[in-house]
């Protein structure tokens, strides 16, 4: 299938792909079963990376990157995806990806300095803590319970996060807390840099969860207890924190989408290779109408959901907000890649399962897909709220009613 992104985009996609396929692929298949991916090894690549002026595809020139615009970058962001090491190599991989993100859009030029600056060298890694324990907030977000108050020149920060992705291995925590107790939910929250070095922060494990076993990426309980940062260490405005989350999450959601799009199309390239190989029943797989069926329905779902994140996107180039578009992005294309990932491992069998294909690998990590950067049934409520918001009660006012 063929889109409409700029030329630009078109040709940097195109040598991505060979890159993952050169370079990225070899080390995938070497690590396997045999995980995670040493640092070492992602260095390496991102040199690679470097040196074929690939590396941070998103990141402005002045720190190191390419400078491309957000349009341009989604089938970059794809490209990369075809193996769960692509986005660390070229160094749009998340957590990090969304945090340089908002640290470029909201920081100042200290902050930047301090800790955009490493964090596009690769020399430093970020996590964002928002993510609460019940009763804290989950796919609620103004349930947050940590707080920040002022005390002097410092904020200091009481709370406990869980789900952090990359927070025990981070060396700044973009920490969401509530700093006004009286304001309402979504306008009393700030950002706040939190070195994880600080005193009071401690990490208290690394959660046990599905997936990860190639990237090694871990997700942290944290507890902060009287953490104390000087007050310069806020991310943009004071209580503003809400309105940064969603500048940060709403484009991150459709790289989220671009980088799981690539790993459903790569699982269909494993999965077609090995159906047109193996032989059953009188003939290869590939030929076996059934077979062929699914795979075409998962080619038509997944043009469709790259069809849908590419219009989300747009619409946030253009400026605006994009809430239902980016929602609908979300939940349609989370769904229709774990489809097409679990219709892969079906088509190879046992071999689907082993780990000697990237196959279970894809299966375990795209099942978080539904649950981070919102459950489907949170962004389900953006769009059913969108879709009565104009219900023209006209529709239906020639119908009878009792004792009329």
């Amino acid at each position: 299938m063929k889109y409409d992104d700029p030329p630009r985009a078109q040709a940097v996609a195109e040598r991505v792909r060979t890159f993952v396929d050169e370079e990225v692929v070899p080390v995938e298949r070497e690590t396997l079963g045999e995980g995670p991916v040493s640092d070492d090894t992602v260095s390496r690549l991102r040199e690679e990376a470097r040196d074929r002026e690939l590396y941070a595809p998103q990141v402005p020139e002045e720190y190191g990157g390419m400078g491309m615009g957000y349009r341009e970058m989604l089938p970059v962001f794809e490209a990369a995806g075809r193996s769960l090491l692509g986005p660390a190599a070229i160094r749009v991989d998340a957590p990090d990806e969304g945090n340089m993100h908002t640290l470029e859009l909201v920081g100042t030029d200290d902050q930047k300095e301090r800790w955009l600056e490493p964090l596009a060298e690769g020399e430093a890694k970020s996590g964002f803590a928002m993510t609460e324990p019940a009763p804290g907030a989950g796919s609620d977000p103004k349930m947050i319970r940590t707080t920040a108050e002022k005390d002097g020149d410092e904020w200091v920060i009481d709370g406990h996060k869980w789900w952090t992705t990359q927070g025990s291995d981070a060396d700044v925590l973009l920490v969401m807390a509530r700093t006004d107790q009286d304001a309402h939910p979504y306008e009393g929250c700030s950002i706040i840099l939190v070195p994880a070095d600080t005193p009071g922060v401690h990490v208290d494990r690394d959660i046990p969860h599905v997936g990860g076993s190639v990237t090694g990426l871990s997700h942290a309980e944290i507890r902060f207890d009287d953490v104390r940062v000087p007050e310069e260490n806020l991310l943009g405005d004071e209580n503003a924190g809400f309105a940064i989350a969603q500048q940060r999450l709403g484009p991150a959601r459709l790289t989220h989408c671009m980088r799981y799009s690539g790993m459903a199309e790569r699982a269909l390239d494993v999965a077609k290779a090995y159906a047109s190989e193996r032989t059953a029943f009188d003939g290869p797989l590939a030929e076996k109408q059934a077979l062929r069926f699914e795979v075409a329905d998962a080619e038509i779902r997944l043009h469709a959901a790259r069809t849908t994140v590419r219009h989300a996107a747009d619409r946030i180039a253009a400026g605006e907000e994009a809430r239902v578009e980016v929602a609908t992005s979300k939940v349609f294309t989370a769904n229709v890649v774990q489809d097409v990932i679990d219709t892969a491992v079906q088509m190879c069998g046992g071999n689907g399962i082993g780990k000697d294909l990237p196959l279970a690998d894809f299966y375990e990590n795209v099942r978080q897909f539904r649950i981070v950067d919102g459950a489907d049934e949170v962004h389900k409520r953006v769009v059913a709220r969108d879709a009565f918001d104009d219900v023209d009660p006209g529709e239906v006012e020639h119908l009878t009613q009792y004792d009329e």
